[in-house]
């Protein structure tokens, strides 16, 4: 364990982010460097807690306090070791998750928590620096082949645990380019895709194949891949969107932030000098709170807006965490991110009413009405209606589910209740040979539970193939977030 008073001569301290009038200036991450020396005290600050609840909260089972004393101790090659032996990628999730273990760290039920995600993050940046995370390469090959289709976080997990066991394993992915919604949904000020594109070189280099361009169920038929391989692992992701049937929807101008974000991403790949879809000058809408519509908005920030305003249905969450939500479950709090500190409006409690055109058929405002919750139903308050300019609005209200049609009709395999692709215990498909990880199988979820899934149905696969597996399984499909 770390240091067990550090926490009683250290406050909480993360990196302070770049100014708003000189970031929105470019796509560059948000935050500034932070010295190796305030991070080793931010890891001092671990307590000798005896049970780290923080564990509760992470899928993966992150080594966190054995990482942290590691980082304290200055032995930062250790502690990419211990990180590295749970989490594939740490350089995604200190930076993409939410960070379900800071809610539940010991320290956070009376005092400011560990700064768990940003020693992770530096943990693995320093390790990419000092040239110590290189490919690890099977002691032999098992003749055995696997097809990974989806080259999000749960795909590439999975493929880099099956070719470490000595599996010759090929990755497909519809887009002209491997990483999924970590290339093209993910903004560069998130996330700058030099480090995926870093991962992705070390796993060619352990052999893993990546075939982008490869939409399976079309180019290629489920049958075809089925012939060619011992295994499938089928991590498509929950990409079906929820859409807004209200009046006026079909009025051009409005769409889904998955049809607008990748846009920015390409122009960042250098595809292009301007995207087709472009926020500049433009009053802006985004419809949904979460992380994407948030990513919605510092898109249309740096793109140069006129406006922006964020609308969400939901009341506005508590500042402290409510009794409904007690520690160490991940609690529902009114968070300001990168993109809410660069400016615009957010409104809660409102509910779209009808969008509003012009007569070229252009999305020219919308109209609101305020909500309140009676008896678990939103109800419109009377009087509460007003209207905004809007000529670009963006719907980022989350993801029903996989696009599974093709599974369905060209293999059989069956879905569950909730539409996500139905798996029993060993994370097979209703179908021999077809597995299933991630989003597809479990529903729109947090990057750290696509990797867990990812490690663990290529422990799954492994024991299929072989008959028996040495890789880690972290999780199983029933397992649910703490989270209320």
């Amino acid at each position: 364990m770390a240091d067990p008073k550090g926490f009683l001569k250290t406050s909480r301290q993360t990196p302070p982010r770049r100014p708003v009038d000189v970031r929105i200036q470019d796509w560059k991450e948000v935050y500034q460097d932070f010295g190796n020396g305030e991070l080793e005290q931010q890891a001092s600050r671990c307590m000798d807690c005896g049970i780290p609840f923080c564990h509760s909260g992470c899928p993966l089972g992150n080594l966190i306090p054995e990482w942290n004393d590691l980082v304290r101790r200055q032995d930062w090659q250790s502690a990419i070791e211990r990180l590295h032996a749970t989490n594939n990628f740490p350089e995604f999730t200190g930076r993409l998750c939410p960070a379900p273990c800071e809610s539940a760290c010991v320290l956070g039920i009376n005092a400011d928590p560990v700064t768990i995600k940003q020693v992770e993050v530096e943990i693995i940046d320093r390790a990419w620096d000092e040239g110590w995370v290189v490919p690890q390469l099977p002691d032999r090959l098992s003749g055995k082949t696997v097809a990974v289709v989806g080259s999000g976080p749960a795909g590439l997990a999975a493929a880099q645990q099956l070719s470490r066991a000595g599996h010759t394993v090929a990755v497909y992915e519809r887009a002209d380019r491997i990483g999924g919604l970590l290339r093209y949904g993910i903004p560069e000020f998130k996330m700058e895709k030099h480090h995926l594109d870093r991962r992705l070189a070390q796993m060619e280099a352990e052999g893993v194949r990546f075939r982008p361009s490869s939409d399976i169920g079309e180019s290629v038929t489920w049958p075809d891949l089925r012939a060619r391989y011992d295994a499938i692992v089928v991590a498509t992701g929950a990409t079906a969107w929820r859409d807004l049937e209200v009046p006026g929807r079909e009025l051009t101008g409005i769409m889904q932030a998955m049809e607008y974000l990748p846009w920015a991403n390409r122009v960042q790949e250098g595809d292009m000098v301007e995207p087709p879809i472009n926020a500049k000058g433009k009053h802006v809408i985004v419809i949904g709170g979460g992380d994407t519509g948030a990513d919605c908005v510092g898109t249309a920030h740096r793109q140069g807006a006129a406006s922006v305003t964020q609308l969400e249905i939901m009341p506005r969450p508590a500042d402290q965490r409510p009794d409904e939500a007690p520690w160490p479950t991940y609690p529902m709090l009114y968070r300001v991110t990168s993109a809410h500190e660069e400016g615009g409006d957010r409104m809660f409690a409102v509910s779209t009413q009808q969008f509003i055109g012009n007569d070229e058929g252009h999305v020219t405002g919308i109209e609101l009405i305020e909500v309140r919750m009676v008896d678990g139903r939103f109800e419109p308050v009377a009087g509460t209606e007003r209207q905004l300019p809007a000529d670009l609005i963006t719907l980022a209200m989350g993801f029903a589910g996989p696009q599974a049609e093709t599974l369905v009709t060209q293999l059989g395999v069956e879905l569950d209740a909730r539409g996500n692709v139905a798996r029993d215990a060993q994370f097979m498909s209703t179908v021999d040979s077809i597995f299933v990880a991630g989003d597809a199988g479990r529903g729109q979820s947090l990057i750290v539970w696509a990797i867990a899934e990812g490690r663990a149905v290529a422990s799954a696969v492994d024991a299929y193939l072989m008959g028996e597996t040495n890789l880690p399984s972290p999780v199983r499909p029933t397992d649910r977030p703490l989270v209320v």
